[in-house]
């Protein structure tokens, strides 16, 4: 997969992600949640392979991850991630709720108030989201 494929499977997911919560998927709508930060960030780590180079081993293994703060850190955005969380309480606040999602949480049951949290820390406009489109 390219940047902009991951681009838009970021943007399909969030999208599919607010459409099973309304109709009450609380499960998959916090799982895909999720997900479309994960494929935001593998976005920002595309965005900064040079064509043509051959890919470090270690930038690349850290890349196979669905950790966000693994992903994060092989992205290079931690330091900004860092100043983001210490300037902007309400991204703070939304980064607390993002980081504690794990690819696990498809096998897990979410309620209607989780799904509602994750929803709003990724989608809002000012959102985890939103931020990682900075650099994406």
């Amino acid at each position: 997969m390219n940047r902009y494929e991951f681009q838009e499977l970021s943007r399909i997911r969030l999208r599919e992600s607010r459409s099973l919560f309304t109709v009450g998927h609380f499960d998959g709508a916090y799982y895909l949640a999720g997900y479309s930060i994960e494929c935001a960030l593998k976005a920002c780590i595309a965005r900064r392979t040079k064509r043509h180079d051959f890919p470090d081993k270690k930038a690349v293994d850290k890349s196979y991850t669905h950790n966000l703060e693994q992903l994060v850190a092989a992205a290079e955005l931690k330091p900004l991630l860092d100043a983001e969380i210490q300037t902007n309480q309400a991204f703070a606040l939304g980064w607390a709720v993002a980081k504690d999602w794990t690819e696990e949480s498809r096998y897990e049951r979410r309620g209607r108030q989780q799904a509602r949290d994750l929803l709003r820390a990724v989608g809002a406009r000012s959102g985890v989201l939103a931020w990682v489109r900075r650099y994406w």
